[in-house]
């Protein structure tokens, strides 16, 4: 197994649609991130993150092959931003749904609820956004300390 960046990301479209289903959204931060895949016998997951300013890192994106779901892959991602960039940053953060899939796996990567945008779903989606059946209506900002 190993990680890689990658500087061509759009080649990877299909991956990152699977975690922000909405190109346009995607757009907002490609070009700024820096994008790491994880290749295990062909590419399993990837990960996207963006330096936010004032020692802030966030993950835009990460994606993990459905086929390849709760084997670790995603974790591993997750594991490998916070030590590569933990000399840089003192904060790694991410914006996710209400999911019963996404809050556990971050509050288990050792992050903690920090703040709540309102509606960001309903007014930055030109559809409805579900996961395990449930309607996306607030992101939920998640927060490690790197330090």
């Amino acid at each position: 197994m190993k990680i890689y960046k990658v500087n061509d990301k759009r080649i990877f479209l299909s991956l990152l649609l699977l975690a922000d289903e909405q190109e346009s959204m995607i757009d907002k931060y490609i070009d700024k991130g820096e994008m790491y895949v994880l290749d295990d016998d062909g590419v399993k997951a990837e990960i996207v993150v963006c330096d936010e300013g004032n020692g802030i890192l966030e993950i835009k994106n990460l994606a993990v092959e459905p086929q390849y779901k709760r084997q670790g892959y995603g974790k591993k991602l997750v594991e490998f931003v916070c030590k590569h960039y933990k000399e840089k940053y003192h904060t790694i953060r991410v914006g996710t749904g209400n999911s019963p899939l996404t809050v556990p796996f971050y509050e288990k990567c050792g992050f903690k609820r920090s703040e709540v945008i309102k509606d960001f779903f309903t007014e930055n989606y030109d559809h409805p956004i579900y996961e395990c059946g449930i309607r996306l209506v607030d992101m939920i900002y998640f927060t490690k300390e790197l330090r």
